[in-house]
């Protein structure tokens, strides 16, 4: 149950409506037009992470549900349970992400995302120990890419506990993202 009322779609501005109407039917989007300046900032960035990104998409989405299992977000995980399946995931390597980078079946790349953003998730300055491996392993494209999707999933995670949105009726609609 939502700790705030979602807003009113009839009473928000037109433009606003005018965005949401573009956008996949994801409650989060719902939720955020509370603060209309912030929507569509707050969707280009998660949009670069998906249509630019450079890490490969199914350890993108090991992150990002470990990013959830760590935050206990529900919405989130639930979400990118889906989009995980849909780019390429199966059961066991979602349940494997939940138990952490020492899992058997996580590839090497994975096993080195998961342990870094474990780390940062608790660390926010992470130690040499913990940077040199993912640095030697993703370059400093990658990395800066790794950081900023933890550091965004982590305030997606916070924003969704915080005001208990909820799954979507009929369940995730995360594969609807919109990429345009």
């Amino acid at each position: 149950m939502t700790r705030i009322p979602y807003p009113d779609a009839e009473a928000l501005p037109e433009d606003t409506k005018s965005q949401l109407e573009k956008l996949a039917p994801l409650n989060i989007f719902r939720m955020l037009s509370h603060a209309p300046h912030l929507l569509k900032p707050f969707v280009g960035m998660g949009t670069a992470f998906l249509q630019n990104g450079k890490l490969d998409p199914v350890t993108r989405e090991c992150v990002i549900l470990r990013v959830g299992y760590l935050s206990n977000a529900k919405y989130e995980t639930t979400q990118h349970e889906a989009i995980g399946l849909a780019v390429g995931m199966d059961a066991d390597l979602i349940e494997a992400v939940k138990a952490g980078p020492s899992s058997e079946g996580l590839s090497h790349e994975q096993k080195l995302a998961l342990t870094f953003t474990d780390h940062l998730v608790t660390h926010p300055h992470p130690s040499d120990g913990a940077l040199k491996p993912v640095l030697k392993h993703f370059g400093a494209e990658r990395l800066e890419e790794l950081v900023l999707l933890i550091g965004y999933y982590m305030m997606v995670c916070r924003f969704l506990e915080t005001f208990g949105v909820e799954v979507e009726e009929g369940g995730p609609k995360g594969t609807e993202i919109k990429l345009d």
